[in-house]
């Protein structure tokens, strides 16, 4: 039996209104791609360049609970604040993120690493003296790594310790591109 698609939506959109969904998502197009963006109730836990969901859904199960449907609406405030950032009329994610189950130093990384300012960069090494570890610029790459969030924690902005840059779940290309929006140069 298949349900009409109106149905389904309404259904999908109630659960998310009645808290009956331990997380959200949805597809966001986005001039880099589409993007895969979920939402807990206590904010954004994923932004992956993987718009495939098949391949997000257990670790996110794993993370938050097994509730996870597709619905627009919680989502709808990540995708205005992406679509916006895009277009450059935003400097700073306003999003609350959901950090939750990620262990302590990525979380400490990752609450540091949104401090690093618009159009500016930080080192590894930097991010690891603004975290107190002077010494974990390898354990700070790694954090940065498996950032669950990119784009709204904004780990493109950490390059090499001589400007180069290095390391990004979205590739160098696309790293460089997010670099050239946030100067003016896109």
């Amino acid at each position: 039996m298949t349900v009409p698609a109106e149905v389904d939506r309404r259904l999908r959109e109630r659960a998310a209104t009645e808290g009956l969904l331990d997380v959200a998502y949805d597809v966001v197009e986005a001039p880099i791609g589409a993007l895969l963006v979920a939402v807990t109730p206590a904010g954004v836990c994923l932004v992956s360049f993987d718009p495939d969901p098949e391949q997000q859904l257990v670790p996110l199960a794993r993370a938050f609970g097994a509730r996870i449907l597709q619905a627009a609406r919680p989502v709808e405030p990540a995708r205005r604040e992406l679509d916006e950032y895009f277009a450059g009329r935003r400097d700073a994610f306003d999003l609350p993120v959901d950090l939750g189950p990620l262990p302590a130093f990525q979380r400490l990384v990752l609450t540091e690493l949104a401090n690093v300012p618009y159009g500016a960069t930080e080192t590894y090494g930097g991010l690891a003296a603004r975290v107190g570890r002077p010494r974990a610029a390898r354990a700070v790459g790694g954090a940065l790594n498996r950032n669950p969030v990119p784009i709204v924690l904004p780990c493109h902005r950490v390059v090499g310790s001589t400007g180069r840059l290095v390391g990004y779940a979205g590739g160098l290309e696309l790293k460089a591109r997010l670099l050239a929006l946030e100067s003016g140069l896109a």
